[in-house]
């Protein structure tokens, strides 16, 4: 199969490229900056708002995972807006054009978080109405909204949602919280008692692969969104203090009371960009996303994706520990 990845400079969808080409699938990837791939893989240097070359890039492509997104909580509503909803748009044209038969959107549980806690439920629709406080979920939202549209009898498109992905290596998650501990700002919001669950990085990338290898047009899987996850929701504390052991940081944590932590991150993001181009410490949505309890039912993921995560939380975080390969 040739497959056209696009998004190829982040952990996961880096694991995702290794997996395919491991397998002697025809990797092309579409990448705005340089990055490392294995040998005989083709990377365009292009941007996904870019429908000429998207369109060029989409050549020959049997199918398509899109995972290039614009992240974070720092940002203009245009910058979430043009990366995530056009260059999705972008790609489905493109896709469609060049007559490709399948795509993975690579999405986000946040899609279906209003603010309160997501417990034992499958992938919920996306829901939008949240662009004045979460460009990103909000963004992301509407392009799930627009790739499954997509899904046809002549293109099968299906949703993945991986949920919290970490991993070696990892810049995002990882990165972030070994930083706020570092500097003595770990937030325990309500106590850190809510149950979160998260995905290793290997099993993300599984998932992913094994959703190409499903989504078949007329297929079980075209058009619907499906949550990715270990399946081991632990209390956010436990995952917090796990994480910065492993990354060999001290951590002084700092206790907020869950509605206290709501009110300051609605004043820290407003405020905040007035100050720094930095990420703000908290926001509205960081502060509902640590409160509230994330664990899912996972059955239609491991009944229509035939797939099951096979490393657990312990073992990623000895190999998180060891660093990257």
């Amino acid at each position: 199969m040739k497959v056209l990845v696009t998004g190829a400079g982040s952990l996961l969808i880096r694991h995702v490229v290794q997996l395919l080409a491991a397998r002697g699938d025809d990797v092309r990837c579409v990448q705005r900056r340089a990055v490392a791939v294995p040998d005989g893989v083709e990377v365009l240097s292009a941007d996904v708002r870019d429908a000429d070359a998207v369109a060029a890039a989409m050549t020959e492509c049997d199918a398509v995972i899109h995972g290039a997104a614009r992240v974070g909580v720092t940002g203009t509503w245009n910058d979430f807006r043009t990366v995530n909803v056009e260059g999705t748009r972008t790609v489905l044209d493109a896709a469609r054009g060049a007559g490709v038969s399948r795509v993975v959107y690579v999405s986000t549980p946040s899609v279906a978080h209003m603010g309160h806690s997501l417990v034992g439920e499958g992938a919920q629709p996306a829901r939008t109405g949240r662009q004045g406080r979460a460009f990103y979920a909000e963004s992301k939202a509407l392009a799930e909204q627009l790739a499954l549209a997509a899904n046809n009898d002549a293109l099968g498109v299906v949703a993945v949602r991986p949920h919290l992905v970490w991993g070696p290596g990892d810049t995002q998650l990882v990165g972030r919280i070994a930083a706020a501990a570092q500097r003595g700002r770990l937030p325990l919001i309500g106590g850190g008692r809510a149950l979160v669950d998260t995905t290793y990085v290997d099993n993300a990338a599984e998932a992913l692969v094994a959703a190409l290898d499903a989504v078949a047009p007329g297929s079980v899987v075209a058009g619907r969104a499906y949550v990715v996850a270990n399946g081991e929701p632990r209390p956010i504390r436990d995952l917090l203090l796990g994480i910065c052991e492993a990354a060999g940081v001290s951590v002084r944590a700092v206790p907020i009371p869950a509605g206290l932590a709501r009110l300051v991150g609605s004043v820290v993001e407003r405020m905040w960009p007035r100050f720094s181009a930095d990420e703000p410490p908290l926001t509205r949505f960081v502060a509902e996303q640590l409160a509230t309890a994330h664990w899912f039912d996972l059955s239609d993921t491991f009944t229509d994706l035939a797939w099951r995560p096979q490393v657990r939380i312990d073992e990623g975080l000895r190999r998180l520990a060891a660093g990257p390969e």
